[in-house]
């Protein structure tokens, strides 16, 4: 009888990645336990092992998808010169990422929170969402100091408006449209900028 081969290293990195889409396309709620495990290949007692709860599991996989699918708006607040190219700039950019064909429509921070009943996850949401906007009126903020808007403007009316159409875009993409509708959104959000400052 010929010696069975070692087993297969758990990849961490991989199992994340996979229970970041399956919660990406099913929400928090709607992904199973038995969906987890399945998808990464391991079984209930070693999903807890590794990340000591459903819960903790989907932390790590809203970690990754922030650090790579943030990326529109924390870009945007890093490479354009002024209040008004960045928020383009991150409107833009989440229309693009809300309909990449190459993933699920929409955003995970936005559409998780829509369909969980967990008081846990849904704050950790809001708490990541907290601070996309505070990135954002903290910007608007520098461009009223740099005279890049107007001394008096309303930053954190501005800021409220431009993320709620930001967030809106990714329901719009999970609801089927196209990338070129989300642009169309994008152009007119923006006809709004005079006269908000």
């Amino acid at each position: 009888m010929s010696p069975r081969g070692r087993p297969r290293a758990f990849d961490r990195d991989r199992a994340v990645r996979v229970a970041m889409e399956l919660f990406w396309r099913r929400g928090f709620d709607g992904t199973s336990l038995s969906d987890l495990t399945a998808a990464i290949g391991i079984s209930p007692p070693s999903l807890y092992a590794a990340f000591g709860s459903k819960e903790g599991l989907f932390h790590e996989a809203v970690e990754v998808y922030t650090s790579r699918e943030r990326a529109p708006i924390a870009r945007a607040v890093r490479e354009q010169p002024t209040a008004r190219q960045v928020v383009e700039a991150m409107l833009r950019g989440s229309a693009d990422a809300a309909t990449d064909p190459d993933s699920p429509p929409g955003c995970l921070v936005v559409l998780a929170a829509t369909n969980t009943a967990d008081e846990g996850v849904r704050e950790f949401l809001a708490a990541r969402r907290r601070q996309d906007h505070a990135l954002v009126e903290e910007r608007l903020e520098r461009g009223v100091a740099e005279g890049d808007l107007p001394a008096g403007t309303d930053t954190a009316a501005m800021t409220t408006f431009f993320m709620t159409v930001q967030q809106g875009l990714s329901l719009q993409a999970r609801d089927g449209r196209s990338r070129a509708e989300l642009r169309a959104v994008v152009d007119r959000a923006m006809c709004a900028w005079d006269s908000l400052v």
